[in-house]
């Protein structure tokens, strides 16, 4: 018969206790008459099952915000096989096992070590079982069960936004709708009402209410004015418990504006405006502004003026300025002081934008009445007209009239006038104007074939003041006169073959007239009398304005007569009539069968004088031939003037080479081999000199080695010698400088310095025998020691 063990899991629900280290048979105080036992079954991988009793629980609870000083007591584990001898082991595992829950492994109570917060995990599931000790297998499969954080008032509600901004147009009903504004908690909704929020107005009443579960704002005040007050803050209180005392609570500010509605006509702050406004004002030109005000804003604000009825209404228009709402009075037509001088407008101002809601308020527009005074200024002279044009004949005599300009002050005074014609308008003085009754008449003769029109400019002053002066431009058109007598077109030039036969078209003529004709031209053609009826030739008018060249005869003969000159005299039939004679060029060629020029003496009409392209082709080569023949030659010379660089006059030089620098000393290396002094046996390292490059490139020579002891002086005759006798030196003279100090000095050191360091007087008799270079310093040291010795 199979045996079923059972888990235990003993536990206290409600309020926590005061102390946790009493026997659990102590603490059931306020638990119920039985005790409540949760029996946790096996998992789904054990073959243990166990049924479940109906008082069985599956979760626990905890106050969250535990703040006694002794860790808050959970409940307690038991299994059926606890004999009570130590030889079970409670575990506990899952969520906060070992940190956070903490279970007792011999008595299998379970305690929580921190304060918990349910809004931070309201639920922890964990697992328990039993093991025994020695076998560390276990005597209970493992269980799970819940433990639930209970919630306690302590999260003050949050409103979504810090600051709410929420505007709504004045004027509107009571309970328009605002903004809503929403709150929430923390805390746990589903447990009592600790999450339950109401709101409340602490502040902006009477303007606005706010219901108290949505947290809806409207408007509780009728007829809000903008233009009295825009701005209002409201202050909403959020308050959890269902607003009962002891709640927590939050508030957050709204801030409402009141936006503008057209329930404000414009007014005129004047019945009557006045301007001034000269005579002289231009056209379109402002004259006066004016501005009814309007104590709406933006849209609602805009006003259009216009003029309505007065004596100036077709003088004046009026605009409006879109950026400061004036109106803009403006002048349409020219102002004239001494017609009217005083115009007197009623402007009408309007609403562009009605709100018909407010049109109980009145009609939303305003009228004034504007004056304008039309001021004197002292105008120029006026011309008749704003141009003239007059016709004259080319052939008409000097100093006639050919038209007249009128001009006059319009002024009251009426000051007399003076004309004169603007030079840079006629720099060749062709016209001339009198200056007080402003007659224009030419100076000079007119030529219409040279220029058409004349365009002036006449200028008309007041007398009394120059300044005051207008112009006017005068076309002047130069009307045809038969001045010119018709003419060929080109210069004619043809030939006559040798066997051509008699009235034969060798050539036809045409005429050009430099004059007009409004009829079109008619040119007639004829021979000149003198060549009328000697001439080999004939001449046919064709009644066309042209005509054609006949031969009168059957043959000509070139030896005899080669060329031909044929009069022919051109009239036009205008009046008075004009006629030219002109020449016609006729050549006698010979010609094929066909008619075809062979030759004559006439060749320059079909071969013009010049080489042929075969010609022309032959002489540019021969020119380049010749070109490139020089340029070798030049090349040769060239070469052969070249010499070797050794023998150049450049190069043979005999120059002084200034060695006059101090040098710097042992380290300057760049200006001789420093190390050959010091090691004469270097000198087996001939190096080819770096100043030239020899043409020819000898071997260098071998010298004996010189001894170690080898006397500087020595070595530099050696090196003298050789390079006297070196084959690559360069052929002019230089000089080799060899500053070697040496090794050391006979005489050893002079410095006094070492002298001091002896202990008695030193010998200087040796410098005597030095010769006569040290005569000076023995002298000077040899005294010293007579004097020494005295």
């Amino acid at each position: 018969m199979r045996t079923y063990h059972c888990f235990w899991l003993l536990f206290w629900a409600g309020q926590p206790h005061q102390s946790f280290l009493t026997p659990l048979s102590k603490r059931t105080s306020g638990f119920p008459e039985k005790e409540k036992v949760l029996v946790l079954s096996g998992n789904s991988r054990q073959d243990l099952h166990r049924s479940k009793r109906s008082w069985m629980w599956n979760q626990f609870f905890l106050l969250e915000e535990y703040t006694g000083t002794d860790y808050q007591y959970v409940g307690k584990l038991h299994s059926d096989q606890d004999k009570g001898d130590g030889s079970l082991k409670y575990i506990l595992s899952g969520d906060g096992a070992g940190d956070l829950f903490i279970i007792n492994e011999n008595t299998g109570d379970i305690q929580a070590t921190k304060r918990l917060d349910r809004e931070e995990k309201p639920v922890y599931i964990l697992r328990a079982q039993a093991i025994n000790r020695r076998t560390g297998r276990p005597v209970e499969p493992e269980s799970e069960f819940i433990i639930k954080i209970h919630d306690i008032n302590d999260n003050e509600p949050m409103f979504t936004k810090d600051v709410y901004n929420a505007s709504i147009p004045e004027m509107s009903d009571v309970g328009t709708f605002v903004v809503q504004v929403t709150a929430t908690d923390a805390d746990d909704p589903t447990y009592g009402n600790s999450a339950k929020v109401v709101y409340s107005i602490l502040q902006g009443q009477p303007y606005f209410s706010v219901e108290s579960e949505t947290g809806i704002i409207k408007t509780a005040l009728l007829n809000m004015d903008r233009e009295n007050r825009e701005q209002y803050q409201v202050v909403i209180q959020a308050k959890d418990m269902g607003g009962q005392m002891g709640g927590l609570s939050g508030t957050t500010t709204v801030n409402i504006t009141l936006t503008d509605v057209n329930d404000n006509p414009p007014r005129f702050p004047q019945s009557t405006y006045q301007f001034r406004a000269p005579e002289s004002t231009p056209l379109d030109s402002p004259v006066g502004r004016i501005k009814a005000n309007d104590a709406d804003v933006d849209e609602n604000a805009e006003i259009e003026y216009s003029i309505t009825e007065g004596d100036g209404y077709d003088m004046f228009g009026i605009t409006t300025d879109k950026d400061t709402q004036e109106g803009i009075i403006t002048v349409k037509k020219a102002l004239d002081f001494e017609s009217k001088n005083l115009y007197i407008l009623k402007v009408e101002a309007t609403n562009t934008h009605v709100d018909p809601r407010f049109l109980y308020l009145g009609p939303f527009k305003d009228s004034a009445t504007v004056r304008i005074q039309v001021e004197d200024v002292d105008e120029p002279p006026m011309f008749s007209r704003p141009a003239y044009i007059m016709e004259v004949k080319e052939d008409v005599p000097l100093n006639s009239i050919i038209g007249t300009v009128t001009a006059q002050d319009p002024d009251a005074a009426k000051n007399p006038v003076k004309y004169s014609v603007d030079r840079h308008t006629d720099m060749d003085r062709i016209f001339n104007i009198n200056s007080g009754n402003g007659s224009i008449f030419t100076s000079k003769p007119l030529d219409r074939e040279t220029l058409l029109w004349h365009n002036i400019t006449v200028i008309a002053a007041e007398i009394n003041n120059p300044k005051q002066s207008s112009r006017v431009p005068v076309f002047i058109k130069v009307l045809d006169v038969n001045d010119n007598a018709p003419e060929f077109p080109m210069f004619y030039e043809t030939f006559v073959c040798e066997n051509a036969k008699a009235e034969q078209l060798i050539q036809t003529l045409s005429a050009v007239d430099k004059d007009d004709s409004y009829n079109g031209h008619q040119f007639s053609f004829s021979l000149a009398p003198e060549a009328a009826s000697s001439s080999n030739f004939t001449l046919q008018d064709n009644r066309d304005n042209t005509a054609g060249i006949f031969t009168r005869k059957t043959r000509y003969n070139r030896h005899e007569t080669s060329t031909y000159f044929l009069p022919v005299v051109i009239s036009d039939n205008d009046y008075p009539i004009q006629s030219s004679t002109e020449t016609v060029t006729i050549r006698v060629c010979a010609c094929d069968h066909r008619g075809k020029m062979l030759s004559c003496n006439a060749e320059a009409l079909i071969h013009p004088t010049g080489l042929s392209t075969g010609a022309l082709i032959a002489i540019l080569l021969c020119i380049i031939i010749l070109l490139v023949t020089v340029v070798l030659f030049a090349a040769l010379r060239r070469q052969r003037k070249k010499e070797p660089l050794i023998i150049s006059k450049e190069d043979i030089r005999d120059n002084i080479v200034s060695y006059n620098d101090e040098g710097g000393g042992e380290e300057d290396t760049q200006a001789f081999d420093i190390g050959t002094l010091r090691n004469p046996e270097a000198i087996d390292d001939n190096k080819l000199r770096r100043d030239i490059v020899p043409e020819t490139l000898f071997m260098p020579r071998r010298t004996a080695t010189a001894r170690d002891n080898t006397d500087v002086r020595d070595f530099i005759n050696q090196r003298l010698k050789e390079n006297d006798t070196d084959p690559t030196a360069p052929p002019y003279d230089s000089l080799a400088t060899y500053a070697y100090e040496g090794n050391g000095s006979v005489a050893e050191s002079l410095s006094s310095l070492e002298s001091v360091t002896t202990d008695g007087d030193q010998d200087y008799d040796y410098l005597s025998d030095w010769g006569p270079r040290f005569k000076k310093l023995a002298d000077m040291y040899g005294s010293m020691d007579s004097d020494k010795d005295s």
